[in-house]
Formats: structure tokens, sequence, C-alpha cells
């Protein structure tokens, strides 16, 4: 049934982004970003199998930030999706600092929390260190590539090109550089490699699924379908 579950998780994260796009504008989209980088570092602690890999969960919900980032450079310009970029860095490292201290406090004896919050949130600083490392590097060069790549590809026939071909290569760096900071050490060589070809290949089906929601938003956009900001 995982496989039913993912593809269900991965429906269910592309209606969720377009429906906070459509009701928010660009807002909805600075509403996404801290939610799937805090709930990916969540979900990424449990393993599951998928598709005959040895996998991490929260793959689906990190990899749409990256398509919330293209749509902000795609409709608004690369200074928007830099800025999403660093609310996302902000939120993670708070959710991190502010765990950490909740973990500090004695619990009561009839607390039933600390113990699971322990087994999550206690590995929280080396899985966030990763995933910041990782979150700028990667975020910094999608930003860059989709800009690159519109600036010589212009125009909607070519949204698919600067969709993929910038998100795929950032979804590598993004897999490499957090699996080996998060989890060099924790699992034997073969579990580790398994968790980056399953990681980087679930992240490349989302990558090349979510191109069908990037011309979604360019329509509504260009309908005049998506609220203008007021703030």
């Amino acid at each position: 049934m995982n496989e039913l579950y993912w593809i269900g998780m991965l429906a269910l994260n592309f209606v969720m982004i377009l429906i906070a796009f459509r009701l928010w504008g660009k807002l909805g989209l600075y509403i996404w970003i801290p939610i799937s980088v805090i709930v990916a570092n969540i979900q990424v602690t449990k393993n599951v199998m998928l598709f005959g890999f040895d996998a991490t969960l929260g793959n689906i919900v990190y990899a749409t930030g990256f398509l919330a980032t293209d749509i902000l450079s795609e409709l608004y310009g690369k200074k928007e999706s830099s800025k999403a970029v660093a609310i996302g860095f902000f939120s993670l490292l708070s959710m991190t600092i502010l765990m950490q201290m909740a973990l500090l406090f004695e619990p009561a004896a009839s607390d039933i929390a600390h113990p699971s919050l322990s087994m999550i949130f206690g590995l929280m600083p080396r899985i966030a260190f990763g995933s910041l490392v990782a979150y700028v590097v990667s975020n910094l060069h999608d930003i860059w590539a989709f800009d690159y790549w519109k600036r010589k590809h212009p125009g909607n026939r070519t949204l698919w090109l600067r969709n993929n071909l910038s998100t795929i290569v950032s979804q590598l760096i993004d897999t490499l550089v957090f699996t080996f900071i998060a989890f060099w050490g924790v699992y034997p060589t073969e579990v580790l490699t398994g968790i980056v070809i399953s990681t980087y290949l679930l992240k490349w089906v989302v990558a090349v699924l979510d191109t069908p929601f990037m011309y979604l938003a360019r329509f509504w956009y260009d309908k005049e379908k998506i609220p203008v900001p007021t703030i």
C-alpha cells in the first residue's frame, strides 16, 4: 500500500500548493515554503519501502518547495523566489532552535509526549543542519538555473524546459548534500547508497510531474485569476 499512499500524497501536495496560490496568490506560495521545509524535516526521520527501495519520507513535500520557487521566479521574478528561500531558511532554523529548547524542559510525571518528541527532534540538529545547507545551496542553484534558462528560452512553450532543467539538477545537489550530512555514519554504506538513489529518483518523478501544475499556475496568472497582493 505504500506506493498508493505515495501517489495519494503526491496528488494532495500539488492540490494544496495550487489552492494556496489560487486563494492568496504570491502570499500563498510564501506560506507553502515553510510548511514544506518543516514537514519534510519531520517526515524524513521515517524510513519506508517504496517501489522496492529503502526510502525516507519527506521527498514529496520538500520537492514541492521547488515548484513554489519556480512559480515565483516565472511570474514574479528572481528577487521574489530568493525571498521565499530566505523565509524557508528562517522557518526551519527557528523550528529547530525552539524544539531543542522544548526538549530541555523536565517532563512532568503525567507527560506522555517527551519520549516521542526526543526520538524525533533529538535527531533534528544534524538533520536540520544538513537540510539547511542543502536547502540553501540547491535552492540558490534552482533560482539561478531557472532564471538562466528563462533568459535563454523565454515564452510559455519552453516553460517545461526551464522548470525541469533547473529542478532536476537542483534536486540532485540537494539529495547528495543532505543525505551525506544527515545520515553519514548513521546507516551502512549500502543502505545510504540506496537512500541516495531512491531519494533522487522520487524527487525526479515529482519534478517531472509538477510541470502541468506549473502551466496551470501560469494560465491562472495570465487570465488574472490570481489575487494581487495588498501588502
